[in-house]
């Protein structure tokens, strides 16, 4: 914890100085461009992998990256889903699964987690994905199962974020749009998944449209979008 404190302490007197002109006017209100749903592992930090900067990013955290589907029970995931796509009105919603996923791995062995009920509980949710996995994957090494159960995890949590009424209308309406990124923590790798061919492959290809018009709209030193 000092460690964390004395980090603060830098942030004030370093760091804050330099940006507080966007601090006062975020301390007005926030415009997110972007419901980022992202996994709680300590080691996916969502600003460094993108780039982004304070009130850009509207993040949502839990074990797994999930979105249970839409029920009449309330829950912090879902409640976070209605307000940023309902309220803040984001553009976009990204859902992002990462290698060495402790939960995808529990997901695949939930008879290990008896002393831990709520998680196997909660990763119930992905048992479609793991079943995907067990009817396809079968012939896999151990490598290529779990990455295509981080896949499948992604394509399962966006279809579920689908039956959520806030991001059906605003889909119907052709005002939100949904995306579905895994991270490679060992290379730095992202790949997003192309619906129309059913398949992921890296942002840089992804998206090499958007990704030049910007670059050309704000050169390679801007760091901030």
């Amino acid at each position: 914890m000092p460690r964390f404190a004395a980090g603060v302490v830098k942030f004030q007197r370093e760091v804050y100085p330099k940006k507080q002109e966007l601090f006062e006017q975020l301390s007005k209100g926030q415009s997110p461009e972007a419901l980022f749903i992202t996994c709680s592992d300590s080691r996916i930090e969502t600003g460094m992998i993108t780039q982004s900067e304070p009130g850009d990013l509207f993040i949502v955290r839990n074990a797994g990256n999930i979105v249970p589907p839409h029920s009449n029970s309330s829950g912090s995931t879902t409640a976070a889903i209605e307000f940023a796509v309902g309220a803040l009105k984001v553009p976009h919603v990204v859902i992002c699964g990462h290698t060495d996923c402790g939960a995808m791995k529990g997901a695949l062995a939930p008879e290990k987690l008896t002393a831990l009920p709520h998680v196997r509980d909660w990763l119930g949710y992905s048992r479609a994905a793991v079943d995907i996995v067990a009817a396809l994957g079968s012939d896999l090494n151990d490598h290529d199962r779990m990455l295509m159960l981080l896949e499948q995890n992604v394509i399962l949590q966006l279809n579920h974020l689908k039956t959520h009424p806030a991001v059906a209308v605003a889909m119907a309406k052709g005002e939100l749009q949904l995306h579905g990124w895994v991270y490679d923590i060992a290379d730095g790798e992202v790949y997003a998944y192309d619906e129309a061919h059913n398949n992921f492959e890296p942002v840089s290809k992804r998206y090499a449209v958007q990704v030049a018009k910007y670059v050309n709209l704000y050169g390679h030193g801007h760091d901030h979008g």
